[in-house]
């Protein structure tokens, strides 16, 4: 058994570097317990046994590549996702905005989109949606088409509805989409100030200067040392006073800057970025 699992390692690393050098996609530093069961269920649906045949595919077959790397991003969201962070970020983190005459806004692993229409309602009902851009990013390109359309499951807006009322919602919630038998779309005003392009956080380097950041339940999935090199990036990334939203079960404990920040809502893992 313990030989076993040595190859199944060997394989596994042999697998992530060739990805790495051809397509320069960086997954070697991935949390492995769920980097595995990602990639087994990849080898089921591509009708494979070993790891050393889907690294032939993938570096054969550039769509092979493309629904690994579907596969491997986590697409677990929901809109309003931990209603009382977004309650705290009306209360707390707006005004913080508001200082700015035009601020920037960085969603990493945004999935499908539904984090940064949230937060498009929360700040059009803020009033400050007019001055913000919002950066939503993601490593898969075919998930971002879809955060782009904006479409989503019409049986989830029931539970969206909730959300959006347990995080401080002014309106009536179904405003903010139209309807066909089984989807909501998202009205386009709420992404008229949102650019989606694919970024790894594993390989890619910073961008712009943000005054917010939402990188929540992402860092969950990665080893520790590509968990220390996303905080460096998104702290090089952050502007003096900028703000940092975590996911609830996230800190900066494993961040080398930890000392740089001050809690600015403890309870919501939401930080302030100190002044140089």
């Amino acid at each position: 058994m313990r030989a076993d699992a040595n190859l199944r390692e060997i394989e596994i690393d042999l697998l992530l570097e060739g990805i790495f050098r051809l397509y320069g996609y960086d997954f070697r530093d991935y949390a492995r317990p769920s980097l595995f069961r990602r990639i087994n269920r990849t080898l089921e649906r591509e009708g494979l046994e070993r790891f050393t045949q889907l690294l032939d595919r993938v570096l054969t077959d550039p769509m092979a590549m493309t629904r690994l790397i579907e596969s491997i991003s986590v697409h677990t969201t929901s809109m309003f996702r931990d209603p009382e962070v977004y309650a705290a970020i009306r209360e707390k983190v707006v005004p913080i905005l508001r200082t700015y005459p035009f601020a920037r806004i960085w969603v990493t692993g945004c999935s499908s989109g539904e984090e940064v229409y949230s937060l498009a309602i929360l700040l059009t009902e803020e009033g400050v949606y007019d001055r913000v851009r919002i950066y939503a990013t993601d490593i898969s390109d075919p998930i971002l088409d879809r955060a782009r359309q904006g479409i989503m499951p019409l049986h989830n807006m029931r539970e969206y509805t909730h959300a959006y009322q347990l995080a401080g919602g002014r309106e009536d919630f179904s405003q903010y989409y139209l309807t066909d038998a089984s989807h909501a779309i998202m009205r386009s005003h709420l992404r008229r100030n949102v650019v989606f392009s694919q970024h790894n956080l594993a390989s890619d380097q910073a961008f712009n200067e943000f005054h917010l950041v939402m990188c929540r339940n992402v860092n969950i999935y990665f080893a520790e040392p590509l968990q220390r090199k996303v905080f460096s990036l998104i702290h090089q990334s952050l502007a003096p006073f900028g703000v940092l939203v975590l996911g609830k079960k996230e800190s900066l404990r494993g961040s080398p800057n930890a000392a740089e920040y001050e809690e600015l809502v403890p309870s919501h893992r939401i930080y302030k970025k100190k002044g140089k």
